[in-house]
C-alpha cells in the first residue's frame, strides 16, 4: 500500500509499509474507532499442514494447541534452552492447515528450526510471504472479508492472511488505511509487547506479561520450559515491563535503547532499564513501553535519558 496518496515509508526492521499516510492523529482515531484497515503485508507468513500438525507444534510451543479449534486465534513462542524468547508466533489453524505471522525477516530462522524439528511427524513447513500479505482491521471494524480469507481474530482486531495480488483492491474499499505508527500507538496503549522491541537475547516470558496469553503452564514439555517453571514457581524474573508517560514537551521521543534513570539522580545516575518503544498517540501524548530492573520502585519518577517518564506497572515486580 506503499503507492497510496501520502505514504511515507517506515524505515529500520518495518522497511516495505507505510509508517503514516500525512495525519497520524487521524489515522490512530479512526483506528481506535474501529474503521479502516493497516497495511501488515512485510510480516513474514508461515503454515504448517498434515495430520500431526496440531499434536506436532505442541511439542515445540509455549502455547497449548494440541486441541486447539479451527477459527480460534492464539500466540507462541519458541524458547532457547535456557528460557531465553527466540520467536513469537501469532497463530489460527483453519482446520486443515496452521497460520502463523511473525516478526519481518525472522521467518527463514524460524523454517529451518521446525524443519530440524520433524523428524517422522507427517507435517510440511511453508514460507507463504510472497503468496500472502497480512491485513489489520481494528477491534470493532464491521468490514467484510473476502471470501476464503483466513482470519485470526483476537480482542485486538482481525488479521487477515490476503493474497497479495488482492491488496489494491482490498485497500480502496476498506479505507481509510492507517500506517504503521498508528498501529504501533494501539499497541503501546494496551501494553501488547513485541519480539526485537521489547525482547533482547535474554529475555524470558514473565518479564514481559506473556504468561498465560503466550505460555501456557498446563501442558507437556518444551524447549525453555525448565525455566519458565523455576521462574513461576520458586522466583521472580530480573526484569519487569513497564507503561510510561513521558513528558510533552520534549520535541523528540526516547528512541529505542535510551536507558533509564531515577529522576533523583539525574541523566548520569545509575542505568535501571531501557526504552523499548516510544510513539505519540492521539489521547495520552507521549507514551512508551521500556524494561525496568524488578526491584526498582513501582511510584519512582524516572528519566529515559532526559525526559522526564512516570510509570504504569504492567507486570508486577
Amino acid at each position: 500500500m506503499l503507492s497510496l496518496p501520502g505514504a511515507v515509508p517506515a524505515e529500520g526492521v518495518d522497511e516495505g509499509v507505510a509508517a503514516h499516510y500525512g495525519d497520524l492523529f487521524r489515522e490512530q482515531r479512526a483506528l481506535a474507532d474501529g474503521t479502516g484497515c493497516v497495511d501488515l503485508s512485510h510480516r513474514g507468513v508461515v503454515t504448517v499442514t498434515g495430520a500431526d500438525r496440531l499434536s506436532w507444534l505442541h511439542l515445540l510451543l509455549t502455547q497449548h494447541v494440541s486441541e486447539l479449534p479451527a477459527g480460534q486465534a492464539t500466540e507462541a513462542l519458541i524458547l532457547s534452552a535456557n528460557g531465553h524468547i527466540e520467536h513469537a508466533l501469532y497463530l489460527v489453524d483453519d482446520g486443515e492447515t496452521m497460520w502463523a505471522h511473525v516478526e519481518p525477516g525472522t521467518q527463514d530462522a524460524l523454517i529451518a528450526y521446525l524443519e530440524s524439528m520433524k523428524f517422522f511427524y507427517r507435517v510440511e513447513v511453508a514460507d507463504r510471504t510472497e503468496e500472502f500479505a497480512v491485513v489489520h482491521l481494528p477491534a470493532g471494524s464491521i468490514a467484510e472479508v473476502p471470501d476464503g480469507v483466513v482470519v485470526r481474530e483476537t480482542p485486538h482486531g482481525r488479521d487477515l492472511f490476503l493474497p497479495r495480488a488482492e491488496l489494491p483492491a482490498f485497500a480502496a474499499s476498506h479505507g481509510p488505511v492507517a500506517g504503521l505508527l498508528a498501529y504501533e500507538a494501539l499497541r503501546v496503549e494496551h501494553h501488547r509487547p513485541r519480539l526485537s522491541f521489547e525482547t533482547d537475547h535474554r529475555t524470558i516470558p514473565h518479564e514481559l506479561g506473556w504468561i498465560g496469553t503466550a505460555v501456557h503452564l498446563q501442558k507437556g514439555c518444551y524447549r525453555g520450559q525448565e525455566t519458565v517453571a523455576r521462574v513461576q514457581n520458586l522466583g521472580k524474573p530480573p526484569r519487569r515491563l513497564v507503561f510510561l508517560h513521558l513528558d510533552g514537551s520534549e520535541v523528540h521521543l526516547p528512541a529505542h535503547g535510551t536507558p533509564l534513570h531515577l529522576a533523583a539522580d539525574g541523566p548520569e545516575g545509575r542505568k535501571l532499564g531501557f526504552i523499548t518503544t516510544s510513539v505519540r498517540h492521539h489521547e495520552l501524548g507521549p507514551i512508551a513501553l521500556a524494561l525496568v530492573k524488578r526491584n526498582v520502585p513501582v511510584d519512582a519518577e524516572l528519566l529515559a535519558g532526559t525526559t522526564a517518564a512516570a510509570q504504569e506497572t504492567v507486570v508486577e515486580p
